[in-house]
């Protein structure tokens, strides 16, 4: 099984070691960036890529539990700039996108 999915705005990762699958959807722009991460299901993760419109993949994803956002734009954020909802799952995640990386 790949370890790592693509699109053109997100990204998934399943991490070998928890086998624990995780996807982020990063928007950057002139305005700022925006970056929402997520725990995904295997179900999920089996499906991200097999639409022909990214948009379809986005909302895929955002059906899952979210684990993480980011706003920090032109227009000001809603919230907090940085929202962190499970720390766990967040650190797990931060790990295993180093990894794919590397």
């Amino acid at each position: 099984m790949r370890s790592k999915k693509q699109g053109n705005n997100w990204t998934a990762y399943y991490d070998t070691d928890t086998k624990r699958y995780f996807a982020e959807i990063m928007y950057t722009s002139r305005e700022g960036r925006e970056q929402y991460d997520y725990e995904i299901t295997q179900d999920i993760y089996a499906r991200l890529g097999t639409f022909s419109d990214d948009v379809d993949n986005e909302r895929l994803i955002k059906t899952a539990k979210s684990i993480y956002s980011y706003e920090n734009t032109m227009y000001g954020t809603l919230g907090p700039e940085r929202t962190v909802w499970d720390e766990e799952a967040n650190e797990i995640m931060d790990k295993c996108v180093k990894k794919n990386n590397d």
